[in-house]
Parts: structure tokens; sequence; C-alpha cells
């Protein structure tokens, strides 16, 4: 109940004592004394008020200072996983086509151990390249002149492949991959500079970022990079 309506009430209650007639004077005092608490009830009441707005004003800048708190904390979650574990690429050329187009937004994976087949991003004289396993520590690769790959002897079947080709080679084949290396090739094979030319090599574990692990970027092609 408000002040005011408390005020109200005791202006009623002092209009029924005035009706009654004779020594209702001794009794008028009663209703006097409880206008006065009802005064410093209504004095209270606004300190209660005041207490209260103070109160939620606190709770609303706490609430909007944790809100602000956990959008940092998210973002800086997302900066660390990015950075650490999950590094987002842009991927310029086309020497992955058909996988990769130029301006599509892939997402690696790090501390994965790489196999034949898949895509894996790279250090190369200081920039990033993106290409695809073909041979692993040890294993003896050749290319032929129409561009067909063979390993240990076996022809490797290369689906991802539109149009083989022997492209820009200037290392002799055969050519056994050293330990601990990765021989890897673009798919567009008459234009990717990658493992068949010396100015880019075999690509040692230790530069290796990730493997390339999912489409982001456009919307149309998002889902994992085959």
């Amino acid at each position: 109940m408000t002040g005011e309506e408390l005020g109200e009430e005791q202006e009623a209650e002092q209009v029924i004592p005035s009706a009654a007639g004779e020594g209702q004077e001794a009794e008028q005092a009663t209703p006097n004394a409880a206008g006065e608490e009802q005064e410093a009830g209504c004095i209270m009441s606004g300190k209660s008020g005041n207490r209260t707005s103070e109160r939620w004003k606190r709770i609303l800048r706490k609430v909007f200072s944790n809100g602000v708190g956990m959008v940092a904390i998210l973002a800086a979650l997302a900066i660390l996983l990015e950075t650490l574990i999950m590094p987002v690429l842009q991927i310029y050329g086309s020497s992955m086509t058909p996988a990769l187009y130029e301006g599509d937004f892939v997402v690696a994976v790090k501390y994965v151990k790489p196999k034949r087949g898949d895509v894996i991003a790279f250090y190369s004289n200081q920039k990033i390249l993106v290409k695809r396993v073909i041979a692993l520590p040890g294993e003896q690769v050749d290319i032929d002149k129409d561009g067909k790959v063979y390993i240990d002897g076996s022809l490797l079947e290369e689906p991802y492949v539109n149009t083989p080709a022997y492209g820009g080679c200037d290392i002799s084949f055969p050519f056994r991959i050293p330990e601990g290396e990765l021989f890897v090739l673009g798919d567009h094979r008459g234009v990717s500079a990658d493992s068949r030319s010396s100015s880019v090599g075999c690509v040692p574990e230790g530069q290796l970022i990730g493997k390339v692990l999912l489409h982001i970027w456009p919307v149309g092609r998002i889902g994992l990079v085959e």
C-alpha cells in the first residue's frame, strides 16, 4: 500500500469521529497520533522505494557487466580455439579445384596425423599452402608423362582429379619420400606448384598446420572437404 493510499484512509478515519458528537475530542487524539504515524509510514515507504530502486540498479548493472564479461570470455575462447586447434583459412588460387575454389573459407584441425588422400595446410617459404597428401614417409612415388601416379609400383586411384597432368616437375622419378615428410600434390595438376617442384618439395611434419576438414564459406559449399 502506498503512502498516498494510507493518507486517504487516515482522512476517512478523521471524518467518522467528527460525527460522533461530544466527547469526540478525546477520541480524536488517537486518529491524530495515527496520522503522525502515517506520515512516518509515508517517509519509510519512500526510503524503501529508493532502496528497492537502487537494488534493482545494482542487479541490472551486475547482469549487464556479467553479460559483457561473458561475451568477452566467449570471444577470447573462440580466438584461442581458432589459433591453437582449429585455424580458419582462406583459399587463394585454383590449384585445388574442384575440391576448393578461390575465396573459399575452410577450417583446419591441428594435431591430426594425416593419411593419404587428406587435404592439408602447411607452411612453405613463408606462405601457407593447401595440397593433398599423396605419399607417406618411406614410400616410393612415380608419375608418368600422362600424369598418372604410382605408389610403390601400384596405380593410385584419384577420383578428386579431373584432368591428370605431369605439370611443372623438376625432380627425378621414381622418388622415395624421406622419413618425417609428406609428398603432396594439388588436385588441379596442370597449374599446381607442389612436391613435384623443388621450390616446394616434400612437407616436413613440423611445417604442418593441420588437416583441412570443413568448408564454412560460401554457404552453398558448407560441409566436409573431400
